[in-house]
């Protein structure tokens, strides 16, 4: 191994937009136990099962159906 390295000549990543990144998200405990459970039967780990489904959502499109209910107090 050399005591010094010359970078003068280095240059960026081109691939490094492209790496991911880590971010903190809450999951409720059924939703971690089933990607573990296909974690287990795919032997994918369970977090680049949720990225690989959260992608899939995100490139189709796919949009939760939500409806929220009124409330008794907002109703008045």
């Amino acid at each position: 191994m050399r005591a010094e390295y010359d970078f003068r000549k280095s240059r960026k990543n081109p691939y490094a937009k492209r790496l991911k990144r880590s971010v903190t998200i809450r999951l409720d405990e059924p939703t971690i136990a089933y990607f573990k459970q296909l974690a287990t039967e795919t032997e994918i780990p369970y977090q680049t099962l949720i990225n690989l489904y959260l992608r899939e959502c995100a490139s189709s499109g796919k949009r939760l159906a939500m409806k929220w209910k009124r409330s008794a107090q907002s109703a008045s």
